[in-house]
Protein backbone atom coordinates (compact mmCIF):
# COMPACT_ATOMS: atom_id res chain seq x y z
CA UNK A 1 0.00 0.00 0.00
CA UNK A 2 1.27 3.44 -0.94
CA UNK A 3 0.55 6.30 1.40
CA UNK A 4 -0.93 9.30 -0.38
CA UNK A 5 -0.74 12.92 0.68
CA UNK A 6 -3.70 14.73 2.24
CA UNK A 7 -6.62 14.18 -0.12
CA UNK A 8 -7.64 16.98 -2.44
CA UNK A 9 -11.21 18.25 -2.35
CA UNK A 10 -13.55 17.15 -5.13
CA UNK A 11 -15.83 19.53 -6.99
CA UNK A 12 -19.49 18.49 -7.13
CA UNK A 13 -20.27 19.29 -10.73
CA UNK A 14 -19.56 22.61 -12.40
CA UNK A 15 -21.73 24.62 -10.01
CA UNK A 16 -21.53 22.79 -6.68
CA UNK A 17 -19.25 23.06 -3.67
CA UNK A 18 -15.83 21.49 -3.24
CA UNK A 19 -16.08 18.65 -0.73
CA UNK A 20 -13.92 16.09 1.04
CA UNK A 21 -13.52 13.05 -1.28
CA UNK A 22 -15.69 10.87 0.97
CA UNK A 23 -19.15 11.80 2.26
CA UNK A 24 -20.77 10.34 5.37
CA UNK A 25 -24.11 8.62 4.81
CA UNK A 26 -26.13 8.82 8.02
CA UNK A 27 -29.16 6.65 7.19
CA UNK A 28 -28.00 3.60 9.12
CA UNK A 29 -27.57 5.64 12.29
CA UNK A 30 -31.34 5.83 12.71
CA UNK A 31 -32.87 3.01 10.70
CA UNK A 32 -32.62 0.22 8.17
CA UNK A 33 -29.71 -1.82 9.57
CA UNK A 34 -31.01 -2.97 12.92
CA UNK A 35 -30.44 -1.50 16.41
CA UNK A 36 -28.80 1.91 16.60
CA UNK A 37 -26.71 3.75 19.17
CA UNK A 38 -27.18 7.52 19.25
CA UNK A 39 -24.11 8.15 21.40
CA UNK A 40 -21.85 6.26 18.99
CA UNK A 41 -23.55 7.88 16.01
CA UNK A 42 -22.89 11.36 17.39
CA UNK A 43 -19.28 10.44 18.12
CA UNK A 44 -18.91 9.11 14.58
CA UNK A 45 -20.29 12.28 13.00
CA UNK A 46 -17.98 14.40 15.17
CA UNK A 47 -14.99 12.22 14.27
CA UNK A 48 -15.83 12.53 10.58
CA UNK A 49 -15.95 16.32 10.79
CA UNK A 50 -12.67 16.38 12.69
CA UNK A 51 -11.04 14.34 9.90
CA UNK A 52 -12.23 16.82 7.31
CA UNK A 53 -15.33 15.04 6.03
CA UNK A 54 -17.61 17.86 4.97
CA UNK A 55 -20.71 16.35 3.31
CA UNK A 56 -23.32 14.64 5.49
CA UNK A 57 -26.10 12.82 3.67
CA UNK A 58 -29.56 12.17 5.10
CA UNK A 59 -33.24 12.01 4.20
CA UNK A 60 -36.29 13.31 6.01
CA UNK A 61 -37.74 9.79 5.94
CA UNK A 62 -34.72 8.10 7.56
CA UNK A 63 -36.07 6.98 10.89
CA UNK A 64 -39.14 9.12 10.07
CA UNK A 65 -37.31 12.30 11.03
CA UNK A 66 -35.08 10.85 13.74
CA UNK A 67 -32.00 10.98 11.54
CA UNK A 68 -32.38 14.69 10.95
CA UNK A 69 -32.89 15.27 14.67
CA UNK A 70 -29.71 13.29 15.34
CA UNK A 71 -27.71 15.33 12.85
CA UNK A 72 -29.15 18.50 14.31
CA UNK A 73 -27.77 17.48 17.71
CA UNK A 74 -24.40 16.65 16.16
CA UNK A 75 -24.11 20.02 14.47
CA UNK A 76 -24.71 22.21 17.50
CA UNK A 77 -21.72 24.61 17.37
CA UNK A 78 -20.43 22.75 14.28
CA UNK A 79 -22.73 23.94 11.48
CA UNK A 80 -19.85 25.71 9.73
CA UNK A 81 -17.97 22.42 9.35
CA UNK A 82 -20.72 20.54 7.52
CA UNK A 83 -22.50 20.60 4.20
CA UNK A 84 -25.94 18.98 4.40
CA UNK A 85 -27.38 16.86 1.62
CA UNK A 86 -31.05 16.09 2.29
CA UNK A 87 -33.51 13.93 0.36
CA UNK A 88 -37.28 14.27 0.49
CA UNK A 89 -40.40 12.78 -1.05
CA UNK A 90 -40.74 9.27 0.37
CA UNK A 91 -43.94 8.87 2.39
CA UNK A 92 -44.12 6.92 5.63
CA UNK A 93 -47.07 5.77 7.75
CA UNK A 94 -47.06 5.81 11.59
CA UNK A 95 -46.23 2.10 11.59
CA UNK A 96 -43.11 2.79 9.53
CA UNK A 97 -44.44 1.35 6.27
CA UNK A 98 -43.68 2.99 2.92
CA UNK A 99 -46.80 4.40 1.31
CA UNK A 100 -45.66 6.23 -1.80
CA UNK A 101 -43.78 9.24 -3.09
CA UNK A 102 -44.72 12.89 -3.41
CA UNK A 103 -42.75 15.33 -5.53
CA UNK A 104 -45.36 18.08 -5.77
CA UNK A 105 -44.05 21.63 -5.21
CA UNK A 106 -46.28 22.31 -2.19
CA UNK A 107 -45.27 19.02 -0.59
CA UNK A 108 -41.61 19.82 -1.18
CA UNK A 109 -41.93 23.18 0.57
CA UNK A 110 -43.70 21.55 3.49
CA UNK A 111 -41.00 18.86 3.75
CA UNK A 112 -38.27 21.49 3.57
CA UNK A 113 -39.82 23.48 6.40
CA UNK A 114 -39.83 20.45 8.67
CA UNK A 115 -36.28 19.45 7.70
CA UNK A 116 -34.96 22.91 8.52
CA UNK A 117 -36.67 22.69 11.90
CA UNK A 118 -35.45 19.18 12.77
CA UNK A 119 -31.90 19.96 11.65
CA UNK A 120 -31.93 23.29 13.46
CA UNK A 121 -30.47 25.15 10.46
CA UNK A 122 -31.43 28.14 8.31
CA UNK A 123 -30.60 26.50 4.98
CA UNK A 124 -29.76 23.16 3.40
CA UNK A 125 -26.71 22.93 1.16
CA UNK A 126 -28.05 20.35 -1.32
CA UNK A 127 -31.73 19.44 -1.48
CA UNK A 128 -33.06 16.67 -3.69
CA UNK A 129 -36.07 14.43 -4.35
CA UNK A 130 -35.05 10.88 -3.43
CA UNK A 131 -36.82 9.49 -6.50
CA UNK A 132 -38.67 10.74 -9.56
CA UNK A 133 -42.39 11.20 -9.00
CA UNK A 134 -43.91 9.91 -12.27
CA UNK A 135 -47.04 11.99 -11.70
CA UNK A 136 -45.17 15.30 -11.41
CA UNK A 137 -43.01 16.78 -14.20
CA UNK A 138 -39.42 17.04 -13.02
CA UNK A 139 -39.47 20.65 -14.22
CA UNK A 140 -42.14 21.43 -11.61
CA UNK A 141 -40.27 19.80 -8.74
CA UNK A 142 -36.91 21.36 -9.63
CA UNK A 143 -38.56 24.72 -10.34
CA UNK A 144 -40.06 24.74 -6.87
CA UNK A 145 -36.70 23.93 -5.28
CA UNK A 146 -35.18 26.71 -7.39
CA UNK A 147 -37.65 29.10 -5.75
CA UNK A 148 -36.28 27.95 -2.40
CA UNK A 149 -32.75 28.65 -3.65
CA UNK A 150 -33.81 32.20 -4.49
CA UNK A 151 -35.40 32.52 -1.05
CA UNK A 152 -32.17 31.39 0.65
CA UNK A 153 -33.45 28.14 2.17
CA UNK A 154 -31.47 25.92 -0.23
CA UNK A 155 -28.02 26.45 -1.73
CA UNK A 156 -27.84 23.76 -4.45
CA UNK A 157 -30.16 21.26 -6.14
CA UNK A 158 -29.39 17.57 -6.54
CA UNK A 159 -31.24 14.57 -7.92
CA UNK A 160 -31.27 10.87 -7.04
CA UNK A 161 -31.68 7.71 -9.11
CA UNK A 162 -32.81 9.37 -12.34
CA UNK A 163 -31.84 8.71 -15.94
CA UNK A 164 -30.29 10.89 -18.67
CA UNK A 165 -33.57 12.28 -20.05
CA UNK A 166 -34.72 13.45 -16.61
CA UNK A 167 -31.29 14.95 -15.93
CA UNK A 168 -31.39 16.96 -19.13
CA UNK A 169 -34.91 18.22 -18.49
CA UNK A 170 -34.04 19.22 -14.92
CA UNK A 171 -30.89 21.02 -16.04
CA UNK A 172 -32.93 23.32 -18.30
CA UNK A 173 -34.70 24.66 -15.19
CA UNK A 174 -31.81 25.05 -12.76
CA UNK A 175 -28.19 23.82 -12.58
CA UNK A 176 -28.02 20.39 -10.96
CA UNK A 177 -25.08 19.94 -8.61
CA UNK A 178 -24.92 16.16 -8.38
CA UNK A 179 -26.75 12.92 -8.97
CA UNK A 180 -26.89 10.50 -6.07
CA UNK A 181 -26.92 6.98 -7.42
CA UNK A 182 -25.85 3.50 -6.39
CA UNK A 183 -22.45 2.60 -7.79
CA UNK A 184 -20.02 -0.12 -6.79
CA UNK A 185 -17.86 -2.92 -8.13
CA UNK A 186 -21.02 -5.00 -8.55
CA UNK A 187 -23.49 -2.19 -9.42
CA UNK A 188 -22.01 -0.55 -12.50
CA UNK A 189 -25.09 0.23 -14.54
CA UNK A 190 -24.53 4.03 -14.45
CA UNK A 191 -21.36 3.64 -16.52
CA UNK A 192 -23.29 2.95 -19.71
CA UNK A 193 -25.54 5.98 -20.23
CA UNK A 194 -25.86 7.97 -17.02
CA UNK A 195 -22.22 8.84 -16.34
CA UNK A 196 -21.60 10.07 -19.92
CA UNK A 197 -24.68 12.31 -19.60
CA UNK A 198 -23.41 13.67 -16.28
CA UNK A 199 -20.04 14.51 -17.80
CA UNK A 200 -21.73 16.27 -20.69
CA UNK A 201 -23.98 18.28 -18.39
CA UNK A 202 -21.33 19.11 -15.79
CA UNK A 203 -23.08 17.24 -12.97
CA UNK A 204 -21.18 15.47 -10.21
CA UNK A 205 -21.79 12.07 -8.61
CA UNK A 206 -22.38 11.16 -4.99
CA UNK A 207 -22.16 7.39 -5.13
CA UNK A 208 -23.98 5.44 -2.44
CA UNK A 209 -23.87 1.69 -1.88
CA UNK A 210 -20.15 1.51 -2.69
CA UNK A 211 -20.00 -1.59 -0.48
CA UNK A 212 -23.35 -2.83 -1.81
CA UNK A 213 -24.85 -2.35 1.66
CA UNK A 214 -22.10 -4.37 3.29
CA UNK A 215 -22.23 -7.31 0.89
CA UNK A 216 -18.70 -6.58 -0.34
CA UNK A 217 -17.35 -6.46 3.21
CA UNK A 218 -19.05 -9.72 4.19
CA UNK A 219 -21.61 -8.06 6.47
CA UNK A 220 -24.69 -10.09 7.40
CA UNK A 221 -28.19 -8.65 8.01
CA UNK A 222 -29.06 -8.11 11.69
CA UNK A 223 -31.68 -10.52 13.12
CA UNK A 224 -34.25 -7.74 13.51
CA UNK A 225 -35.00 -4.45 11.79
CA UNK A 226 -32.51 -4.86 8.93
CA UNK A 227 -34.02 -4.15 5.51
CA UNK A 228 -31.28 -6.13 3.79
CA UNK A 229 -33.10 -9.30 4.82
CA UNK A 230 -35.59 -8.42 2.06
CA UNK A 231 -33.10 -7.46 -0.65
CA UNK A 232 -32.51 -10.03 -3.42
CA UNK A 233 -28.71 -10.04 -3.10
CA UNK A 234 -28.92 -11.00 0.59
CA UNK A 235 -31.59 -13.68 0.41
CA UNK A 236 -31.82 -17.39 -0.42
CA UNK A 237 -29.62 -18.85 -3.09
CA UNK A 238 -28.47 -15.41 -4.21
CA UNK A 239 -26.70 -14.85 -0.89
CA UNK A 240 -24.93 -18.18 -1.22
CA UNK A 241 -23.96 -17.49 -4.83
CA UNK A 242 -22.64 -14.03 -3.92
CA UNK A 243 -20.29 -15.46 -1.34
CA UNK A 244 -17.73 -15.99 -4.10
CA UNK A 245 -17.68 -12.22 -4.65
CA UNK A 246 -16.88 -11.65 -0.98
CA UNK A 247 -14.12 -14.24 -1.11
CA UNK A 248 -12.60 -12.90 -4.34
CA UNK A 249 -12.56 -9.32 -3.10
CA UNK A 250 -11.00 -10.50 0.15
CA UNK A 251 -8.29 -12.29 -1.80
CA UNK A 252 -7.50 -9.27 -3.98
CA UNK A 253 -7.49 -6.97 -0.96
CA UNK A 254 -5.10 -9.25 0.91
CA UNK A 255 -2.73 -9.15 -2.05
CA UNK A 256 -2.82 -5.35 -1.86
CA UNK A 257 -2.39 -5.35 1.92
CA UNK A 258 -5.69 -3.56 2.60
CA UNK A 259 -9.18 -4.45 3.81
CA UNK A 260 -11.92 -5.50 1.35
CA UNK A 261 -14.03 -2.42 2.06
CA UNK A 262 -11.00 -0.18 1.57
CA UNK A 263 -10.28 -1.73 -1.81
CA UNK A 264 -13.90 -1.33 -2.90
CA UNK A 265 -13.99 2.33 -1.83
CA UNK A 266 -10.59 3.01 -3.38
CA UNK A 267 -11.87 1.57 -6.67
CA UNK A 268 -14.84 3.97 -6.63
CA UNK A 269 -12.55 6.90 -5.85
CA UNK A 270 -10.25 5.92 -8.71
CA UNK A 271 -13.06 5.86 -11.27
CA UNK A 272 -13.05 9.65 -11.49
CA UNK A 273 -12.50 12.80 -9.48
CA UNK A 274 -16.13 13.78 -10.17
CA UNK A 275 -17.25 10.86 -7.97
CA UNK A 276 -17.67 11.29 -4.21
CA UNK A 277 -18.41 7.94 -2.50
CA UNK A 278 -20.95 8.11 0.33
CA UNK A 279 -19.82 5.74 3.07
CA UNK A 280 -22.42 4.55 5.56
CA UNK A 281 -20.18 4.26 8.60
CA UNK A 282 -22.21 3.85 11.80
CA UNK A 283 -19.26 3.62 14.18
CA UNK A 284 -15.91 5.32 14.61
CA UNK A 285 -14.22 2.02 13.79
CA UNK A 286 -16.06 1.73 10.48
CA UNK A 287 -15.30 5.36 9.74
CA UNK A 288 -11.58 4.88 10.34
CA UNK A 289 -11.57 1.86 8.04
CA UNK A 290 -13.33 3.80 5.30
CA UNK A 291 -10.99 6.76 5.63
CA UNK A 292 -8.12 4.34 5.16
CA UNK A 293 -9.24 3.89 1.57
CA UNK A 294 -7.91 7.37 0.85
CA UNK A 295 -4.40 6.02 1.32
CA UNK A 296 -4.88 3.24 -1.22
CA UNK A 297 -3.40 4.10 -4.60
CA UNK A 298 -4.54 1.94 -7.51
CA UNK A 299 -2.51 1.76 -10.70
CA UNK A 300 -4.42 1.68 -14.02
CA UNK A 301 -3.69 -2.03 -14.41
CA UNK A 302 -5.08 -2.72 -10.93
CA UNK A 303 -8.29 -0.87 -11.76
CA UNK A 304 -8.59 -2.85 -14.98
CA UNK A 305 -8.08 -6.07 -13.07
CA UNK A 306 -10.86 -5.21 -10.64
CA UNK A 307 -13.16 -4.24 -13.51
CA UNK A 308 -12.55 -7.60 -15.14
CA UNK A 309 -12.90 -9.56 -11.90
CA UNK A 310 -16.38 -8.19 -11.21
CA UNK A 311 -18.38 -8.05 -14.44
CA UNK A 312 -22.09 -7.23 -14.30
CA UNK A 313 -22.85 -10.93 -14.42
CA UNK A 314 -20.86 -11.59 -11.25
CA UNK A 315 -23.61 -10.69 -8.78
CA UNK A 316 -26.79 -12.67 -8.22
CA UNK A 317 -29.92 -10.61 -7.61
CA UNK A 318 -30.93 -7.02 -8.26
CA UNK A 319 -30.03 -4.20 -5.88
CA UNK A 320 -33.66 -3.65 -4.85
CA UNK A 321 -36.75 -5.86 -5.02
CA UNK A 322 -38.82 -6.00 -8.20
CA UNK A 323 -41.31 -3.35 -7.07
CA UNK A 324 -38.63 -0.82 -6.18
CA UNK A 325 -36.64 -1.53 -9.33
CA UNK A 326 -39.69 -0.58 -11.41
CA UNK A 327 -39.84 2.76 -9.58
CA UNK A 328 -36.27 3.73 -10.52
CA UNK A 329 -36.05 6.18 -13.39
CA UNK A 330 -32.33 5.36 -13.52
CA UNK A 331 -33.15 1.80 -14.58
CA UNK A 332 -35.29 2.78 -17.58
Amino acid sequence: MTTASRPSLRQLGSTGPAVFPLALGCMGMSAMYGPTDDAESLATIHAALEHGVSLLDTGDFYGIGRNELLIGRALVDRRDKALLSVKFGALRAPDGSWIGFDGRPASMKNALAHSLTRLGVDYIDIYRPSRLDPSVPIEDTVGAIADMVKAGYVRCIGLSEVGPDTLRRAQTVHPITDLQIEYSLISRGPEDKIFPALMQLGIGVTAYGVLSRGLLSGSQPAPKGDFRAFLPRFTGENRERNQHIVELLGKLAAEKGVGPSQLAIAWALAKGTHIVPVVGARTRKQLAESLGALDVVLAPEEIARLDAAFPSSAVAGTRYDAHQMKMLDSER
